[in-house]
């Protein structure tokens, strides 16, 4: 059973509800698929006060005036009439988007942009005899033609063949809409609200106006992922392409007959998929015509752990794929991270590229924002399955020791242990207020056992792991770059507690370890069972 199949009683876990007084303090704004999502909320309003309610949330569901249940919003209409309401109490029912919204574009869209849409969207004219969907007449009742923007999905048959009548204006509106589909701008219909006071201070999620024009211009640059422009790919050499999902069966024949892929190696969760509307089924069986084998093994997006834990598995996948002379699509969702990560990691580790090279190579070829510090961590995770936790290296990682187990007032604080000659010196620990001193440091991989000396005595912190030595001393323990694995082997209930802080750094590899990362990641690759198709 797929996921969209899962039945009457299946949970949206990105759902949630919240009830609010009148008035609510909220935006709407209408989408040009139908959709009835939080545009912006009122600063100091009862949406914001609630503290849940977030820009680009969905509204799905709606407490009626009568209090007789839930009425799904399917379109403005049912919108309309809660903001009608002057008084009382409604309970909504919310859909978390699975990405970020990029309340950002909100801004760079003036009065005439969203009426309008410059001809984004079809501008249509209409009278009392033509409605789509729940468009409404002219406010002054007097029949005569306005304008309005709209979904073409909303337009009844009728009005299409009233627009062919016009005299000739609509038609070249219809011709513009045609021509800029393919490649939609932005995708508001209009905004709505409460009647509100015209001093109102609106806010984009937690930001008020002034600190979001502000954030604005700190976010230049940022890369934002536009389903609907389809599928979106770059070579990168002759037998690596990279790129955003695969979203249709016509893709799979583009990436076949025009790009001559071979074989697709792809990061998608199921779950993914999913909430994307994307056919997993219809997309595999078109793999399978066209001879492409599709390789499925899904990262967690925006997750640097599980990208760092899996980052040597999926370079293993790709460089088996090579082997066997294919020609690799490597796709995620958006094609921004996991995808072109992948494809840094294999020329970092397998071609014995500078990462800093690397990052360029791909980034010039392909729009995309790699997550570098899990390509590092992955790296220096290689480095210590073959370095056996040695001491002699340059250092890793960043380290900070966080002594909070308290202290009398005026006692120095020291950090002691196997990097600190050996036990022989210590290091005053920095006062950062109340009961907490921290020691920075860097740090070659390996396991290191330390203590604190607080006001002259040793001790142990009890809120860090610690370990029993040969000679029974109690110690705490850290093991910097721990080599990551799929699996914990430890279970999520007995994980302690770390307040350890750890930052991978990044710098230009030794020759030792440029050895040793290549060994390792290729040990990786030829562990690796033989590729088959996905699913079976």
């Amino acid at each position: 059973m797929s996921f969209t199949e899962a039945g009457p009683f299946k949970m949206n876990l990105n759902e949630y509800m919240v009830t609010l007084e009148k008035p609510l303090g909220i935006r709407f704004a209408l989408s040009v698929d139908g959709k009835i999502f939080v545009h912006a909320l009122k600063k100091g309003g009862n949406a914001e006060k609630s503290r849940i309610i977030m820009v680009g949330d969905t509204l799905k569901k709606a407490s009626n005036s009568a209090g007789g249940g839930f009425i799904d919003i399917e379109d403005f209409g049912n919108t309309e009439k809660m903001l009608k309401e002057k008084t009382g109490s409604f309970s909504l029912v919310l859909e978390r988007p699975f990405s970020p919204f990029p309340i950002q574009q909100l801004y760079l869209l003036g009065d005439y942009d969203i009426l309008f849409n410059r001809g984004r969207v079809p501008i249509a004219t209409w009278n009392r005899t033509v409605l789509a969907s729940n468009l409404q007449p002219s406010f002054g009742g007097n029949g005569n033609s306005g304008f309005v923007v709209f979904s073409p999905k909303f337009l009844q048959q009728q009005g299409w063949k009233f627009l062919s009548e016009q005299n000739g204006y609509a038609d070249s509106q219809i011709q513009n809409y045609n021509n800029s589909l393919a490649k939609p701008m932005n995708q508001l219909v209009g905004i709505f609200s409460e009647e509100e006071s015209g001093d109102a201070e609106w806010a984009y999620g937690s930001f008020p106006l002034e600190e979001y024009i502000k954030a604005l211009d700190r976010s230049k640059g940022e890369l934002y992922y536009n389903h609907s422009l389809g599928m979106r790919y770059s070579k990168i050499t002759e037998q690596i392409y990279v790129g955003s999902c695969i979203q249709t069966e016509k893709d799979v024949q583009t990436l076949s007959n025009v790009v001559g892929i071979t074989a697709i190696l792809n990061f998608q969760s199921e779950s993914e998929r999913a909430n994307w509307g994307i056919n997993s089924k219809a997309i595999n069986d078109s793999c399978r015509q066209s001879n492409i084998l599709m390789v499925n093994y899904p990262i967690r997006e925006v997750d640097s752990i599980d990208l760092r834990k899996k980052l040597p598995f999926c370079v293993g996948l790709l460089l088996r794929l090579l082997r066997k002379n294919l020609r690799v699509f490597v796709t995620c969702t958006t094609g921004f991270d996991r995808s072109p990560a992948c494809v840094i990691a294999y020329l970092h580790w397998i071609q014995d590229t500078a990462l800093h090279v690397a990052h360029n190579f791909v980034t010039g070829l392909h729009s995309c924002r790699p997550d570098r510090s899990a390509i590092v961590w992955a790296t220096w995770d290689l480095v210590a399955m073959v370095e056996k936790g040695s001491h002699n290296g340059p250092p890793t990682h960043a380290v900070t020791f966080i002594w909070n187990n308290g202290c009398r007032e005026g006692e120095d604080v020291d950090l002691i242990g196997d990097f600190t000659g050996n036990w022989k010196e210590s290091i005053k620990a920095v006062h950062m207020g109340g009961s907490r001193y921290e020691v920075e440091l860097k740090l070659p991989q390996g396991k290191y056992y330390y203590k604190f000396i607080v006001g002259g005595q040793w001790r142990h912190s009890t809120s860090l792991p610690t370990e029993t030595d040969e000679r029974g001393n109690v110690n705490n323990v850290i093991r910097v770059g721990d080599i990551a694995r799929i699996r914990s082997s430890v279970p999520a209930q007995q994980q302690l507690k770390d307040p350890t802080v750890v930052k991978v750094i990044e710098r230009p590899l030794t020759e030792d370890e440029r050895f040793m990362l290549a060994f390792a990641a290729r040990r990786v690759a030829f562990s690796i069972c033989p590729v088959r198709l996905a699913p079976k």
